[in-house]
């Protein structure tokens, strides 16, 4: 009889390691280059379909190549450079390319802390420049901004942190994001200064959707990024609580069988124009797209 207990309880160890192990080897794998994937912004294609007050565009494209600068794969400290560039197309005569964004920055990364289940913490900072490429008066001579060729030029540092989870059962990955975004004053163009924010914190959520049916798979279906932004500093004599110091975005990405590297994606946003000398706009705007799909697990 004792030995019957004994097999039996040998069975049920056996099987509970072996199917821990099968489950453990069946969960998306991250390591740090991923982690600052999630961080990057996304590049994208958005079709002429754009629902909100943006001008007529024929696209809007952010490209946002990264290079990474590692001694190895497994290195807990990693620098990223990305040319970030982004372009509007406008729907008008000869369909012109007015002052694109430049952002080139250089990131720092470093893995504090690794646990089970995909449990991460890192710590980043950044350093960027942004820009238009133009050389133009910043105003119009009745004192508005010059949109077609005025100036614009700040550089910013941003420090921050990324969280990251699994759920076995939704087979999801999640990753929080909280930084602080800072333009020093003498980094600002003289006519930014007091018009435009030099202090934001920055707020994110981001959720990579496996499927069920196929734990081999070694990409997620549906991705859902919501975004938050505010602008803690005083410019432009806003209250407190003024609501043009916030910036939201939800952005749903889809990606189908039928397409190898790229998705689909449908966008939400509302808050300041980030399209570089455009600062003052305010969108808010539905946008539908492609979006490259660089992020493999």
């Amino acid at each position: 009889m004792k030995t019957n207990r004994y097999i039996l309880v040998l069975f049920l160890w056996f099987t509970h390691v072996v199917f821990s192990q099968k489950e453990a080897d069946t969960i998306p794998q991250l390591d740090l280059f991923k982690l600052a994937l999630i961080n990057q912004t996304d590049s994208y294609i958005t079709f002429p379909t754009d629902i909100g007050n943006i001008e007529p565009l024929m696209f809007e494209a952010n490209v946002n190549p990264s290079f990474v600068i590692r001694k190895r794969n497994d290195s807990k400290l990693m620098a990223v450079l990305t040319p970030q560039v982004t372009i509007r197309m406008y729907r008008e005569d000869s369909y012109p390319v007015r002052t694109p964004s430049y952002i080139p920055q250089i990131s720092l990364y470093y893995l504090a802390n690794k646990k089970e289940a995909l449990n991460y913490l890192v710590f980043f900072g950044k350093i960027a420049h942004h820009s238009n490429g133009q050389d133009g008066e910043f105003y119009n001579e009745d004192n508005t901004i010059n949109l077609q060729s005025g100036n614009f030029a700040t550089n910013f540092v941003e420090f921050g942190f990324l969280k990251t989870g699994y759920s076995n059962k939704l087979k999801a990955i999640k990753t929080l994001k909280s930084a602080i975004e800072i333009h020093p004053k003498s980094w600002l163009l003289p006519e930014l200064k007091g018009r435009y924010s030099g202090l934001r914190l920055h707020n994110s959520f981001t959720s990579f959707k496996f499927p069920l049916t196929d734990s081999n798979s070694d990409r997620a279906n549906f991705s859902l990024k919501a975004e938050a932004t505010v602008m803690l500093d005083n410019y432009n004599d806003l209250d407190v609580f003024d609501l043009e110091r916030f910036n939201a975005s939800v952005t749903f990405y889809y990606h189908p069988k039928f397409l190898e590297d790229i998705g689909l994606f449908v966008q939400f946003y509302h808050g300041m124009d980030y399209y570089n000398i455009y600062f003052e706009q305010q969108l808010s705007v539905i946008r539908f797209g492609i979006m490259t799909e660089i992020l493999r697990f």
